[in-house]
């Protein structure tokens, strides 16, 4: 056999699979550690340097490419939501300007999912995504808890404009707020602590990013957000009280 040809003994693939007409040959990796998507652009990287035959080409498919497509209908899904949320502050709050507040704070109230996904590990997954969309249902929750119960205040309750009115609807607002987040934090807390261990690749590191953003939602719900609606709430309200208090009385 030597004399007319070279005996080796390689690796072969037990299936050939066909699609579309075309033979295909699958070949199966896991990434133990690191960042899948860093390793698949190494991969595709390094996969452009080679000269594959005529007829011959590479793929990258499996967790990857799912993972890539999930994303991209969960950034489409977010930005419905975002614009499904910011409709609903505004008939909550009936003003624009509120609602426009409300929704420019959420980006604040993400710091902390962001912070924690960096400190574990800084790896954004499908999870993580999921987390950073809930984390934003909380904080626009409570963000609409909190600037109700002041217009409430002020309408029904009769309270005059300004700090006191903020005080008092901040102070009001604090146990529904904790409440909400502290139930919310203590269901979290296993799965945070049980690490990323098989089976949990999605539940962690949503986990992760929604306890850490909790502390930075409940701190912005609390103190940003009161301050700007006493900044930003009184536009067309303070003027129509000062042109009233300008007003002359009506003689007798």
């Amino acid at each position: 056999m030597a004399d007319v040809a070279s005996i080796s003994v390689k690796p072969t693939p037990n299936v050939i699979e066909r699609s579309e007409g075309s033979r295909r040959i699958d070949v199966s990796a896991n990434v133990k550690e690191g960042d899948l998507a860093k390793v698949v652009e190494k991969l595709k990287t390094d996969m452009e340097s080679v000269q594959f035959p005529v007829g011959y080409s590479a793929v990258v498919l499996g967790e990857y490419a799912e993972r890539q497509a999930a994303a991209q209908r969960l950034l489409l899904y977010s930005i419905g939501a975002v614009i499904v949320v910011f409709l609903l502050l505004q008939a909550a709050f009936k003003s624009w300007r509120l609602a426009t507040l409300a929704i420019l704070t959420l980006p604040v109230a993400l710091v902390g999912g962001v912070i924690a996904a960096h400190l574990s590990g800084g790896i954004l997954s499908l999870g993580s995504l999921v987390g950073f969309l809930t984390l934003m249902g909380i904080a626009a929750r409570n963000g609409i808890l909190l600037i109700n119960h002041c217009q409430h205040l002020e309408q029904f309750e009769g309270m005059p404009f300004g700090p006191a009115l903020v005080l008092r609807g901040a102070a009001e607002r604090l146990s529904p707020i904790l409440m909400t987040t502290l139930a919310t934090a203590l269901a979290l807390v296993p799965l945070v602590v049980m690490g990323n261990i098989p089976g949990h690749e999605i539940e962690h590191p949503m986990a992760v990013v929604i306890l850490g953003g909790l502390v930075t939602s409940t701190l912005v719900n609390l103190f940003i957000v009161p301050s700007l609606y006493l900044r930003f709430a009184k536009g067309g309200r303070g003027r129509r009280h000062a042109a009233d208090e300008r007003e002359p009385a009506p003689a007798v």
